[in-house]
């Protein structure tokens, strides 16, 4: 849960995004800079967090007044090599915030640190990641807590999609990128595992929420409603308007998550009563306007 230290929303003096050529912290960037707020945009180019030299030129750029916003990780980690690399990344982030601490810290994480459960995940939920990905994540949310002594929020994001995704997984983002090729989609199994989806958008609007309303606290961000992945499929081929085929696989293990991975929205409501999430099939519309300038119109979704 969230609790706002700013009864009505303040713009900050400065927001100091760590990984803003991301996907994640380049959106939040973005609508930060929309409503006119300063933005200082760090990339690896700026402070290479795996360099020794870091933490010192991390803290050199940051100021009292600012909010700090870690959205810099090598994700997903897969390999114990790149759960190392995490592990330095957020460890220079800590220390240059001991040695020169801000006014607010946000720290993106995400839902794989939670236990699977057959019942809707909230922010009180187990948090027993069985994955290195999971792992990585409650690492540095601990270590995160452990060094900053300024407001804190811990934004746990599930499954991303959007227009601008570099990675494109399995999913949203690879299928369609797949069908407005004209390449068929190749399902695990049949597709019947259902999650949650939520739009880059959405967790741009709601981390800029939280930068000013000086939120601390931890927030899932998902919708509450699962969909399978076959759904997802037909209705992208369904906005390519190509003539692509579903297919299906034999699956080489389990379904990750037992197949259902749902979330209780609860407490997106109560910090933030007026905001709505996007429903998948506008979402879809929208990044497919976007990205390939066809497709449904996108709508207007409720801002702040």
């Amino acid at each position: 849960m969230l609790t706002h230290l700013f009864s009505s929303p303040q713009n900050p003096a400065r927001a100091v995004i760590m990984g803003a050529g991301g996907f994640i912290g380049g959106a939040i960037a973005d609508r930060l800079a929309r409503d006119g707020v300063p933005v200082l945009r760090l990339t690896r180019k700026e402070v290479d967090l795996l360099a020794s030299s870091a933490p010192a030129k991390l803290e050199a750029l940051l100021k009292p007044e600012d909010v700090f916003i870690a959205a810099s990780a090598i994700a997903p980690c897969k390999t114990p090599e790149m759960l190392r690399d995490n592990m330095i990344m957020a460890a220079a982030m800590t220390a240059a915030l001991q040695q020169s601490p801000t006014a607010h810290v946000i720290n993106i994480s995400s839902d794989a640190v939670y236990a699977d459960s057959d019942k809707p995940l909230t922010e009180a939920s187990v948090m027993a990641p069985d994955n290195l990905h999971g792992v990585m994540h409650l690492a540095r949310e601990i270590m995160f807590r452990a060094a900053v002594k300024s407001p804190l929020a811990i934004l746990r994001p599930t499954l991303v999609y959007g227009a601008r995704d570099p990675h494109g997984g399995y999913g949203p983002n690879k299928f369609r990128r797949l069908a407005n090729r004209g390449e068929n989609i190749t399902l695990f199994g049949e597709g019947e595992e259902r999650r949650d989806h939520v739009l880059v958008d959405d967790i741009a609007e709601l981390a800029v929420r939280v930068v000013m309303r000086r939120s601390s606290g931890a927030l899932n961000i998902a919708t509450g409603t699962v969909t399978s992945f076959r759904s997802i499929a037909d209705k992208v081929v369904e906005l390519s308007a190509n003539p692509v085929k579903i297919t299906s696989s034999p699956r080489s293990g389990p379904m990750p998550h037992g197949g259902y991975r749902p979330f209780a929205p609860d407490a997106t409501r109560a910090a933030f009563p007026d905001f709505q999430y996007t429903p998948l099939w506008q979402g879809l519309a929208e990044a497919q306007q976007e990205e390939f300038g066809h497709g449904a119109s996108p709508s207007a979704r409720l801002a702040s």
